[in-house]
């Protein structure tokens, strides 16, 4: 028996763009279904860029389909089960503990590359096409076919699946015109390194005895740390006021005098936790909007987005990767359930399945923003509960495979009864526009 297992071939042929997590969760699901796949990246060498990344325990279920990834995980991953809230000037208000969310499954918080690593080596083993140094500059597709031009060569497939992120040129096709990104007058300074310094310093040393999880909350400000592989290494985030314009990239190397200036007054723990730091390890994210798409398909329903491509969250939603993989894991699966003769109708079954989901779980990511942002500090001191994140099951203990064949009759039955009718309304509102 194969160490992969595999549903028969389906002769259904797949061309992804993007090897992120959204990119390879589809690539790895669409194995695991039988699907032909091609997945096609940009980078030519993957470099072990990032921070901190937290997956839900819906996306520990994906994970613990996929033989080994789990167990090579379990080293690197953050060990903490609580997380402890203090205002911005140290004063500890309440403790968080995520015990009661056991039976869920796993949480999965690590350094991104690591993790990242780990599944593009089990993409590798599993077989699949991978194709680096892959610059695709066009989408296209007709009635029967899609496929994408990268680095001036043609490639064809029944469906293709942008997942090359914000900036995905596979929006084009899907929206008809160039959206452009909007500042959001917010951005983020992120940062990891070794704790060695942090252990010497009595004001710190706490943070990093074994793996902890702390956050200081303050107006219009939020600050978040987590020491990880027993207190050895340690990555925080400053989500702050920002007024700055965008360029065609919103990701700078940061500088520890402008950290400071924004955090004048805060928790001594906090300042010699960012003075600690290695500026070369410290980076500046602009953080910036899309309006919400009205479709994450193209007219002829054989090009879909899915990941930050068709919708980017905010960082406070702490969902964000683990809603790319529930893209991957929907679409390999309705592309099962359809078989290849219906691909069209997957592809419109995928949205359907995926998009009040996915519009209602980015909302939690502007609550948490503006309920830390704007903290009544009288309020909480009463009830300082009320500083918790939201840890709903209907998200959390949440199995994206199994919800996809469960419903895909029923959304391919409205699919169905708008095809009789004639063409789909488009949907011109929905939910005020998200932040990446």
């Amino acid at each position: 028996m194969s160490r992969f297992p595999r549903l028969p071939p389906s002769g259904i042929k797949v061309i992804i763009v993007g090897a992120g997590f959204a990119g390879l969760t589809a690539a790895i699901e669409c194995d695991r279904k039988g699907h032909d796949v091609i997945l096609l990246e940009k980078v030519s060498n993957l470099k072990p860029l990032g921070d901190i990344i937290s997956f839900g325990q819906n996306a520990s279920r994906i994970f613990a389909k996929w033989p080994g990834v789990m167990e090579q995980f379990e080293p690197i991953i953050h060990k903490a089960n609580a997380f402890h809230y203090h205002d911005w000037e140290g004063k500890y208000a309440t403790t968080q503990s995520f015990s009661d969310e056991e039976d869920w499954g796993r949480r999965v918080n690590g350094h991104r590359a690591e993790l990242h690593r780990i599944l593009f080596e089990h993409a590798q083993e599993r077989g699949i096409a991978i194709r680096l140094g892959q610059k695709v500059t066009n989408y296209f597709e007709d009635q029967n076919e899609a496929g994408v031009v990268s680095n001036g060569d043609k490639y064809t497939a029944d469906v293709v699946l942008a997942a090359e992120g914000v900036k995905s040129a596979g929006r084009k096709i899907v929206l008809g015109f160039d959206d452009q990104p909007k500042p959001s007058g917010y951005a983020v300074y992120r940062a990891w390194f070794s704790t060695d310094k942090l252990k010497q310093n009595p004001v710190t040393r706490h943070l990093v005895q074994g793996d902890t999880h702390n956050g200081w909350i303050g107006q219009d400000i939020h600050f978040l740390a987590a020491a990880i592989k027993d207190g050895k290494e340690i990555s925080w985030v400053c989500t702050h006021r920002d007024e700055a314009g965008i360029e065609e990239s919103w990701q700078y190397p940061g500088k520890i005098d402008d950290v400071l200036k924004v955090l004048d007054g805060w928790a001594p723990a906090v300042i010699e936790l960012v003075k600690a730091t290695p500026e070369d390890h410290l980076f500046d994210y602009k953080l910036v909007f899309r309006d919400p798409l009205p479709t994450f398909v193209s007219p002829s329903r054989r090009i879909a987005l899915i990941g930050d491509a068709a919708h980017p969250f905010l960082p406070t939603s702490i969902q964000g990767a683990s809603q790319a993989m529930e893209d991957g894991v929907t679409l390999a699966a309705c592309l099962d359930f359809a078989g290849k003769e219906k691909v069209t109708e997957a592809m419109r079954v995928y949205e359907k399945i995926r998009y009040k989901r996915v519009h209602e779980i980015q909302q939690t990511g502007v609550t948490t923003r503006e309920k830390w942002h704007k903290a009544d500090w009288e309020l909480i001191w009463q009830d300082p509960t009320l500083l918790h994140l939201k840890r709903e099951a209907w998200i959390l203990n949440f199995d994206a495979e199994e919800h996809a064949y469960s419903e895909y009759k029923k959304f391919s039955a409205s699919v169905a009864l708008v095809n009789e009718q004639g063409a789909e309304k488009v949907v011109s509102s929905g939910p005020e526009p998200v932040v990446v």
